[in-house]
């Protein structure tokens, strides 16, 4: 089996970040968020992933090579040359999504974190017999997205609400996808939304079935949206696979550590915490929902929550560092500085605290 991974362009959203790296090399619960699924996708058995992506190939490429290897999977790249929105691509992307096999193929968003019930997904994309399977989430405000209308017992979609104004239902589309080639002859090689376009026409042709995510789904394509993706899937690798999870005195609920990481003594971590690889947190320091990236150093009695640290960033002593900061790759924080809300571009020295949300060049 094959997959296409819609990489998209810029990430925009989750800058300073993606200054350094792709948005899908962007670490989340300490590996970059892209590799969460390729490794759900190779589990199930699909041999070959195909990115899409119109920004920085080279990079996304150099750093999956590593991947491809330790994995066993082939990683290629389809590149836009101008933005195809989410159906274009795979018009682009066909000979490499195509084989004499008939296979369906997968078709992911790369900004959606979950537990990627593939398997389930295949059994259900071949009771239904339609020509393509896409996976909804329930979701509380559903007015913020485009609702899908969908049959309950069988799952056959009915229609697509965009953003209704009136309650049509709360299942939304949740950016995993398995398609029969055939879907691929019913797209151009230009910008086309496949949401928007392609499987309206497929709904209305009673030929698109959606089936209903178990477990969490979250897009972290933004910060806010990615601290609570993280203390979703720490949730979620609590009840799945909790010998992942750090424990002792000085950890509060669910924490991810890196066995590199170094922790020292009077520390209080958690709840909802990754720390990265080769990170040093010093004595005294207080950490709850944040991500702190690889080789960030955290000095005595620094307290960070509801933020993300950077690559290599340092946070100096008594520091307080809260409100969604988001330190770019290679931020220092000098002693005792309060960050509320900052957002701070890579290679920087913060010597004056940040006292209101705003962005610092």
């Amino acid at each position: 089996m094959k997959a296409l991974i819609l990489v998209g362009g810029f990430g925009t959203r989750l800058r300073p970040l993606t200054l350094s790296v792709p948005k899908p090399l962007v670490d989340f619960g300490n590996k970059p968020m892209i590799l969460h699924q390729i490794e759900a996708l190779k589990a199930i058995g699909v041999t070959e992933v195909v990115l899409a992506i119109n920004y920085q190939p080279e990079v996304m490429l150099n750093f999956l090579k590593d991947f491809e290897t330790k994995l066993g999977i082939k990683i290629t790249c389809s590149q836009e040359t101008e933005p195809l929105g989410t159906a274009g691509p795979l018009a682009l992307a066909r000979d490499k999504l195509i084989d004499d096999s008939g296979e369906p193929f997968f078709v992911l968003n790369s900004d959606v974190i979950s537990e990627y019930p593939l398997k389930q997904m295949i059994a259900f994309h071949k009771s239904h017999g339609g020509e393509a399977s896409i996976m909804v989430t329930k979701v509380d405000e559903p007015s913020k997205y485009g609702v899908v209308v969908m049959e309950e017992s069988t799952g056959q979609v009915e229609k697509f609400v965009e953003k209704p104004k009136v309650f049509v239902g709360n299942k939304i589309n949740a950016g995993i996808y398995l398609l029969n080639p055939s879907v691929l002859d019913r797209i151009e090689l230009k910008p086309t939304s496949i949401e928007k376009e392609t499987f309206p026409k497929i709904a209305s042709e009673k030929l698109l079935y959606a089936m209903v995510l178990p477990g969490f789904w979250m897009d972290i394509g933004q910060p806010k949206d990615y601290i609570t993706g993280l203390r979703l899937y720490l949730d979620s690798l609590r009840r799945n696979e909790p010998s992942k999870l750090a424990t002792g005195s000085h950890i509060v609920g669910n924490v991810l550590v890196h066995e590199s990481a170094k922790i020292g003594e009077g520390c209080l971590i958690g709840p909802d915490v990754a720390i990265g690889p080769g990170c040093v947190v010093d004595s005294g320091v207080r950490l709850s929902r944040c991500t702190v990236m690889r080789g960030v150093r955290i000095k005595k009695h620094a307290c960070i929550s509801n933020s993300i640290i950077g690559w290599h960033s340092t946070v100096g002593q008594w520091a307080r560092v809260e409100n969604m900061t988001i330190l770019g790759e290679d931020v220092h924080v000098c002693d005792e500085v309060y960050s509320n809300g900052g957002v701070v571009l890579p290679h920087k020295e913060i010597k004056a605290s940040i006292l209101k949300p705003e962005i610092v060049m």
